[in-house]
C-alpha cells in the first residue's frame, strides 16, 4: 500500500467512527413543555424521516396533548405508537394528528413508527 493509500484509509475509518458517534452516542437535547394556563401541556412533533422534536419534557399528573404533523408520505411515517399506553394514532399526510395522554407516574415512556424505525421519548417528571 502506498502513502496515499493508507492516509485515505485512515480518514475513511475516522470518517465512520465520526458519523456512528453522532448517530449513537452524541447528546439529545430535550424540549421542555411548558402547561398552558388551563393546564394542558402541547407539543407540535413534525414527522420527516424522524420525529422532531423527538424528545420531550413533561410534567406528571397534567394532561398531554401531542400534535403530529406529517410532512411526508414514506410508509414508515404511517403510524405513532405508544406501547407503555396501548395506543396508536394513524398520521394523515400534511395534516395535524392529534395523540392525547394522561400521565401519572414519572417515567420514560419511548414512542416509535409502525416499523420501529423512527423513535421518541417522553420524559415525565
Amino acid at each position: 500500500m502506498s502513502t496515499d493509500q493508507i492516509i485515505v484509509t485512515l480518514i475513511g475509518i475516522a470518517l465512520s467512527f465520526l458519523v456512528g458517534w453522532y448517530f449513537w452516542f452524541s447528546e439529545k437535547k430535550a424540549v421542555k413543555i411548558k402547561a398552558a394556563d388551563s393546564g394542558v401541556q402541547e407539543a407540535l412533533i413534525k414527522v420527516k424521516g424522524g420525529y422532531s422534536p423527538d424528545l420531550l419534557v413533561f410534567e406528571a399528573g397534567k394532561p398531554i396533548k401531542l400534535n403530529f404533523y406529517r410532512e411526508e408520505t414514506a410508509a414508515c411515517s404511517e403510524e405513532v405508537i405508544f406501547p407503555d399506553f396501548n395506543k396508536k394514532a394513524t398520521l394523515t399526510p400534511f395534516k395535524n394528528v392529534t395523540v392525547e395522554l394522561n400521565i401519572d407516574k414519572p417515567g420514560e415512556y419511548n414512542f416509535h413508527c409502525g416499523m420501529g424505525m423512527l423513535r421518541g421519548k417522553l420524559i415525565v417528571e
